[in-house]
């Protein structure tokens, strides 16, 4: 049986570096996207064209269910048994300035997004006992960024979802973990002060999408089976 890994925004970015990484490890690599199938094509030819990509847009419900049960139709006795739940956007303004669209725009498709792609897809971990489920946080969950009321929300909103559903699936196999990275250098950090926010980093630089990737590697091995509800950050020391 292959071995699935879902990456949601997996075109560019966090995203892309995961797909590849996972691909290293054996996994056919499911790249969603929602409008760039340029760049998605690009990620898949990284991974060799071992895969597939899925369009679908994460914080419509009934489009994300319809694409994986598309899916599983086309693939028969087989399931998803990693999905790494990264797809996300900023829409950055202090919360007095902020229109009422980008406060759910933030929300509808990092924190809806996870559950309208795992909850179709517990079921099937649950009757092989087998799944890895990969939340991207932020930095901006866990202490919370002037600026970033909405994203800090939804990431803040992802961990503690991450922290149930947890507990919930540890007895059929399924570990839930999330990410908090902290200033990856990627399109979403670009239009930042890079210079004056590396004084803020006690490593002094940036991190890079791929030593997020390697993060998510280990946490969907085998070596990782007695870690979940954890949320991991990989922000070079930058805590408060």
């Amino acid at each position: 049986m292959n071995k699935y890994a879902l990456i949601t925004g997996g075109s560019r970015g966090i995203g892309r570096a995961i797909a590849v990484r996972l691909h290293q490890e054996g996994y056919r690599v499911l790249i969603n996207y929602s409008s760039n199938e340029t760049e998605a094509q690009n990620t898949l030819s990284l991974c060799g064209g071992e895969g597939e990509l899925l369009c679908f847009d994460v914080s419509d419900s009934v489009q994300t269910h319809a694409a994986l049960a598309d899916w599983q139709s086309r693939h028969d006795g087989e399931y998803i048994s990693v999905v790494v739940n990264n797809a996300g956007i900023r829409r950055d303004s202090v919360m007095a300035l902020m229109p009422e669209s980008d406060w759910h725009r933030v929300i509808d498709i990092t924190l809806s997004g996870f559950y309208n792609v795992t909850q179709p897809l517990l079921p099937a971990m649950q009757l092989h006992k087998f799944g890895r489920i990969i939340n991207m946080a932020s930095v901006s969950g866990l202490k919370g960024l002037p600026g970033q009321t909405n994203y800090s929300a939804a990431k803040g909103g992802v961990i503690a979802a991450t922290k149930a559903l947890a507990q919930e699936v540890a007895r059929r196999g399924i570990t839930v973990n999330a990410i908090a990275p902290g200033f990856i250098k990627t399109d979403m950090t670009e239009g930042l002060d890079e210079a004056a926010l590396k004084k803020l980093i006690p490593v002094g630089r940036f991190g890079t999408p791929e030593e997020v990737a390697h993060a998510v590697a280990f946490l969907v091995s085998p070596q990782a089976a007695y870690i979940t509800g954890n949320v991991i950050s990989i922000n070079g020391g930058l805590y408060t």
